[in-house]
């Protein structure tokens, strides 16, 4: 059964440019070093997306509006609906003293601030500065890959996926969520107690879980911590 607005899924996905093959973003570790983009800072593994709330170009959604769990799919993003066309209007001259006014020496290809937008230093010449506030990729059509990996059928499922996106680095296996008539009970392992400001996180988890269930009155968070003897 195709999916719908609202399903809660776990999507893998590859960004690949049109133009050159080159991968730009991926879900899955092996792809990103294959392709060189690894970054050991990154959590790898599928994405949770509510489909219809989760930002993503339309013809991904349009695509997963007609997948299923477990299926592949392939879909072409032009630019005008994935960073925009190009806009020669939006590279600009301006003056370095403007920079140095403020104490900064720009470099080529330095992403910089200016006027409270960000634009990329194109190149510098003469006293002059020519910067480009379009988006890096913009121009570029992409071919998205993605694979629905599981649809979340219980609110357990999807409050432990929420929770993912608060608190990345904690494997799945190790929280575990029960709803109990109006009540939620999260039961977490003892290291997120090491979590910088790990209140105002959970805190914030809570109000998300108030808007998305709204039958959820109450988050109870229960840490848990092993006694070895």
């Amino acid at each position: 059964m195709p999916l719908s607005k609202g399903d809660y899924i776990l999507l893998d996905y590859t960004v690949i440019l049109k133009d050159g093959g080159k991968v730009i973003e991926t879900t899955q570790e092996a792809v990103a070093k294959e392709a060189g983009i690894y970054r050991p800072e990154e959590v790898y593994g599928p994405r949770l997306v509510v489909v219809g709330e989760t930002p993503l170009w339309e013809p991904v959604e349009s695509a997963l509006l007609s997948a299923e769990e477990g299926q592949d799919f392939e879909v072409e993003v032009p630019p005008e609906k994935a960073y925009g066309v190009r806009d020669p209007n939006k590279v600009k001259v301006v003056s370095i003293r403007e920079f140095h006014r403020h104490g900064v020496v720009p470099s080529v290809g330095d992403v910089v601030d200016f006027e409270g937008q960000r634009a990329r230093v194109v190149s510098i010449s003469g006293g002059r500065v020519v910067l480009d506030f379009n988006h890096p990729l913009a121009g570029n059509a992409f071919i998205v890959r993605g694979r629905v990996v599981k649809k979340l059928a219980t609110a357990e499922e999807k409050a432990v996926a929420l929770l993912r996106l608060y608190l990345p680095r904690i494997s799945e296996e190790k929280i575990k969520a029960r709803l109990e008539g109006e009540t939620l009970t999260i039961t977490l392992p003892a290291e997120v107690l090491l979590y910088e400001r790990i209140g105002g996180v959970l805190l914030q988890y809570a109000s998300e879980i108030s808007t998305k269930f709204p039958e959820v009155k109450k988050v109870r968070f229960v840490q848990e911590v092993e006694i070895k003897a």
